[in-house]
């Protein structure tokens, strides 16, 4: 046992220490931290505690917040970062902004200059509690060293209670230098905070109960709050003494499995059209931890529009907020669902709409042109869902194309296995949420599955996959280009390309209106991704025939370190179904 957490609770202790041994005393097992001139003590008081908690050294502080991220999505654990001041610090407000729109519990800590220069423009200095005030759940500057383990204590109680998201703690060097007996048993202080859900009363679940015994056409609509909640055994519950056919947010992935008879598979802007239309014509939309995104409704008056609907969430800032409830429930969805299926009977007569919803599988599924010579996405997809369908395997995606073909075609069966930028949207977060989730479990198939855009945005994190020995795999989809962008330009700009091909200039892809086939590859390749892997440490190849595919992910699996497999394919290919943003199911394009 180390020296310092042998101390006894009368110490003098530095703020520095307070601080780590706070996070100790909280679970904490695992933080990515990047050091500098602000930010030093707290790395020294880290090297003292050692045995009891990681510290893993990402390549960019944003690196390490989606790391972060990544750890705390497939625990549900709060995650943690921590950054110098300035640039540093500044360099985790994309991560903490992703946190705060996908409801994800992060502590963030930064350095700050001493409390005595704060204010006069110093060197590395920037105002983070002013930066990040929109971005945050709650967020604390510390001036007084004796503060410390309060802000701790509610940092933490913060961010993991009611709707999970992101603190912060901006620490000055002098209050990680300064000393203080550190009173452990302090009560927090959050006067206005009350994140317990009242128990929701009986006649709210009478209501519920009452809507769905009368529903002929009713459909589940579960998102990321089911995720959060850890309400997925609920929700199968729920399912199977109804009867009712679910669909799910890009966010909800898992919460239900994929494949089961009932399952409508995602809803929204790339989700199915059996889904979408399913939604259109429901009667009763009972909709579970969501919060009615746009991308989602489109356009939000026409989504559900004949529906009655029943919207729970913990949140009651989401409640009749993009989309009136006619039984809107405030509280906790796990809690919610366990009292409603002590109680709920299934509709009385919904096998024609049960049967009208298969019909509607069977008519309009997802799709790809199988005959291609080529690898598809989708067909690079479906085969690596095959492939670990009996692994204990997790996914993590960055953002674009490739990320709405793996929420279509890789099938999540338990909630936190699929991880994803949803609400911002955030290129570069495939690989470092990677990194977290395969430090939050050593002996599991970690899998990012990228494009090549949104992997250069954090392509320096190999280094740390290699140095911190987390065998994270890459399954890159490398078409070239911004392949979305590219698909908005073909679908509504008269496929002018503007800026969407990455690589040279000189290339006629470059700009102006393109001309390409539909199964077009960028043959002059750049840059050499396996190159890169290689000087990196880590295993790679490259493939473009589809019959070495099996045999590629067999390599990539087996490797006992990183590996990055650069499969080449198609620019020109589209994600389909598409609900143009705004519109409505009606102008779904399925071809």
């Amino acid at each position: 046992m180390s020296t310092a957490k042998a101390a006894s609770d009368t110490q003098l202790m530095t703020g520095a220490d307070i601080l780590v041994k706070s996070l100790v005393d909280h679970g904490v097992e695992v933080l990515f931290a990047y050091p500098g001139g602000c930010s030093m003590p707290m790395h020294q008081a880290l090297t003292r505690y050692g045995d009891s908690l990681r510290t893993i050294l990402p390549r960019h502080e944003q690196g390490g917040a989606f790391a972060a991220q990544g750890y705390s999505r497939s625990t549900g654990k709060v995650g943690v970062v921590m950054a110098t001041s300035g640039p540093g610090a500044t360099n985790l407000v994309t991560a903490i902004a992703d946190a705060k729109l996908d409801s994800i519990p992060m502590v963030c800590i930064t350095g700050q200059v001493p409390t005595g220069i704060i204010g006069t423009d110093a060197f590395q200095e920037c105002p983070m509690v002013e930066v990040c005030r929109g971005i945050t759940k709650h967020h604390y500057l510390v001036t007084d060293v004796k503060d410390l383990p309060r802000i701790m204590r509610e940092a933490f109680h913060i961010a993991s209670t009611g709707r999970p998201g992101p603190v912060l703690i901006d620490m000055p060097k002098d209050v990680q230098l300064g000393s203080t007996v550190p009173d452990w048993d302090v009560e927090m202080n959050l006067p206005g905070y009350h994140p317990d859900a009242t128990p929701v009363a009986d006649e709210k679940i009478k209501q519920m109960v009452a809507a769905i015994r009368r529903a002929k056409r009713p459909i589940i609509y579960a998102g990321g709050g089911i995720i959060s909640g850890e309400a997925s055994a609920e929700l199968r519950e729920l399912v199977a003494k109804t009867g009712i056919p679910i669909t799910t947010t890009v966010m909800g992935l898992g919460a239900y499995p994929a494949g089961d008879p009932l399952s409508l598979d995602m809803l929204g802007m790339h989700g199915s059209a059996y889904a979408n239309y399913a939604v259109r014509d429901c009667d009763l939309l009972i909709a579970l931890g969501v919060r009615f995104d746009d991308r989602v409704t489109g356009k939000v008056e026409a989504f559900a529009k004949d529906a009655k609907i029943i919207h729970v969430d913990i949140d009651a800032s989401e409640l009749n907020k993009n989309k009136s409830a006619h039984i809107p429930v405030c509280g906790d969805v796990k809690q919610v669902l366990g009292e409603l299926n002590k109680v709920v009977q299934a509709p009385e007569d919904i096998k024609e709409w049960v049967q009208h919803c298969k019909a509607l599988k069977l008519k309009y599924p997802f799709k790809y042109d199988e005959n291609f010579d080529g690898i598809l996405q989708q067909h690079a997809i479906s085969e690596l869902c095959d492939v670990t369908r009996e692994m204990d395997t997790y996914i993590t995606v960055g953002v674009g194309q490739h990320q709405m073909w793996a929420a279509q075609f890789y099938q999540f069966t338990k909630p936190r296995t699929w991880h994803s930028s949803s609400g911002l949207g955030t290129m570069g977060f495939g690989l470092p949420a990677a990194m977290g989730v395969q430090a939050a479990h050593p002996n599991s198939l970690v899998v990012d599955i990228d494009g090549d855009g949104s992997f250069q945005m954090n392509i320096q994190e190999l280094a740390t996959c290699f140095c911190e020995e987390l065998p994270v795999k890459v399954l890159l989809l490398n078409n070239q280009h911004l392949g979305m962008v590219v698909q908005w330009e073909d679908r509504f700009m008269d496929r002018n390309r503007a800026h969407t091909y990455l690589g040279p200039i000189h290339h006629e892809e470059a700009s102006g209106k393109s001309d390409a086939d539909p199964f077009a590859y960028a043959e002059e390749r750049y840059p050499d991704f396996v190159g890169i892997a290689k000087a990196y440490g880590c295993g790679a190849a490259t493939i473009r025939r589809k019959a070495d595919l099996r045999d590629a992910y067999k390599e990539m699996i087996e490797h006992k370190g990183p590996y990055l497999l650069d499969v080449q394919v198609p620019y020109q290919e589209h994600v389909l179904p598409m609900i143009p943003g705004g519109h409505t199911v009606d102008d779904m394009i399925l071809e």
